[in-house]
């Protein structure tokens, strides 16, 4: 959720991206599942079908809709109106990966269906899916909370930053209640098991 504080002494501009990077450590959370259970699937030792639609469930209500809204809907619509390039820049490319993890979910979840009709030789695609997601989300988050995110605190300026958080509240606010807790409990669950 949106901490709208700005930390602020002096002159120390109000953040906009420590929201963000939270919701990352989240996501991460999840990759680390998913990377845990892949390859078990992929031998045929963890078929655990309820574990994948959750995390399908997560990344698209939480990632997706959730997280990269915020981020494509405010963040980096900021960022063009600042003056960053729409295309050929780090948000077209960051838009772009939003888009091929989308492409890994969708292959993942027709995939479970599949295995889940009885074919075997659909655990390695789920596999293959799930940790394609992963690799390209830990190499995605890596680019925004060590490059993007910062270069926003850089250059976006105070007269943007209030609109940036309500903005960010007002997205939150069209989640149902409880959306973040409720999927920490579910994976708090998993890392249990």
């Amino acid at each position: 959720m949106v901490n709208s504080g700005c930390g602020c002494s002096g002159s120390m501009k109000m953040n906009i991206t420590d929201t963000l990077v939270n919701e990352h450590r989240l996501i991460l959370r999840m990759i680390a599942l998913l990377e845990r259970n892949a390859p078990l699937t992929a031998e045929a030792t963890y078929l655990n079908w309820h574990f994948y639609h959750d995390g399908i469930d997560f990344i698209r209500q939480y990632a997706d809709r959730f997280h990269h809204a915020k981020e494509e809907d405010v963040l980096f619509k900021a960022l063009v109106e600042n003056g960053m390039p729409r295309e050929h820049s780090p948000v077209a490319a960051m838009l772009m990966e939003h888009d091929q993890g989308r492409g890994f979910v969708a292959a993942m979840e027709t995939a479970l269906r599949t295995a889940q009709g009885g074919d075997p030789a659909a655990y390695r695609d789920i596999a293959d899916n799930a940790l394609g997601y992963g690799a390209l989300l830990r190499e995605h988050i890596a680019k925004e909370d060590g490059v993007l995110y910062p270069l926003a605190e850089r250059v976006l300026p105070d007269t943007m930053r209030g609109a940036i958080v309500t903005q960010y509240q007002a997205a939150e606010s069209r989640m149902p209640p409880g959306l973040e807790a409720g999927y920490l409990a579910v994976i708090i669950r998993y890392e249990q098991e």
